[in-house]
């Protein structure tokens, strides 16, 4: 396949593309510089995008998103959800346009997040849940919502909603291995909030396995099919770091810490389940935090 993809250094974008490309895809990125050569498309967002730069290709993965775990003032909340926002109305726009004249490409896949649901306790969500409330629910209905263009051009949308993922490599996990590793960490308020969870390793494979399921779209809970509380959460990687989880973070700490973000980022409780990907027939690589964990800091 000819895959496009926006946010192709970070994290997810990176591994991704680094997957792909070993199963004999071949990828070209979205770069806001001038492009180099055939593997690149120039692009800004909130900027019209020529439907010939993606005509091309049969799909068009979009991972680009500013980093969420910050103190949400004002001018953080806007940029966040510009990032979002922008980015993929250009997209869905501009694959529309170019499927409408060309058939391709066929498919887009947009990723969104479990923060859809809100803090719902113990509530399990799958993917007919109802939205919630706050500030990242707002944000993800409004995301979903901006490739609009693309599903209504006849265009396959897939909208990964994705739970904390866990690799050595970036993300949440190696900022907290440093006070773990120092037998300081400990659950985060009560404890009891829900911290879905999915290894990058399971991104990976869940994306390329929708990238070949041409029958299925919408949205999809990209979560590990055994959700844990944030007490099983941290006690689990203290237990694999030989280290005690005897430092409580207590709520008003952690807002201290993080601000106003710090309800809906540590505190928030979203039990969500993957019913779409598992009734599709997909098998997750990693299905125990434990042994996921594991892994992770023995490769890292």
């Amino acid at each position: 396949m000819e895959i496009l993809v926006s946010g192709a250094s970070g994290l997810i974008g990176a591994a991704v593309c680094k997957d792909l490309a070993a199963h004999g895809h071949h990828i070209a990125k979205l770069v806001r510089r001038e492009n180099t050569g055939s593997d690149e498309v120039r692009w800004t967002p909130g900027e019209p995008l020529l439907p010939k730069s993606v005509a091309r290709f049969d799909a068009v993965l979009h991972f680009a998103g500013k980093n969420i775990a910050c103190r949400w003032s004002e001018k953080a909340k806007r940029e966040i959800r510009e990032s979002r926002l922008l980015g993929t109305v250009t997209l869905s726009e501009a694959v529309a346009a170019a499927h409408r004249e060309s058939g391709r490409p066929h498919t887009f896949v947009s990723t969104s997040a479990i923060g859809y649901y809100g803090s719902r306790g113990d509530e399990e969500l799958r993917e007919n849940s109802t939205a919630g409330y706050g500030f990242l629910a707002e944000l993800t209905k409004e995301w979903e919502a901006a490739t609009t263009a693309a599903w209504e051009a006849g265009v396959r949308v897939v909208l990964p909603r994705l739970a904390l993922v866990l690799s050595a490599a970036g993300g949440a996990l190696p900022k907290m291995l440093p006070a773990f590793r120092l037998g300081l960490g400990g659950r985060i308020g009560s404890g009891r909030q829900y911290w879905s969870w999915i290894s990058l390793e399971d991104v990976i494979g869940g994306v390329e396995f929708l990238l070949q399921q041409e029958n299925l779209s919408g949205a999809f809970n990209f979560s590990a099919p055994q959700p844990v509380t944030n007490a099983e959460f941290t006690k689990t990687l203290a237990a694999v770091l030989h280290r005690p989880a005897i430092f409580p973070m207590p709520a008003g700490a952690a807002r201290l810490a993080m601000g106003p973000s710090a309800d809906e980022l540590l505190l928030s409780s979203q039990r969500v389940l993957p019913e779409r990907l598992l009734a599709a027939g997909y098998q997750f690589r990693d299905v125990s935090l434990r042994e996921a964990l594991a892994t992770l800091l023995k490769s890292g």
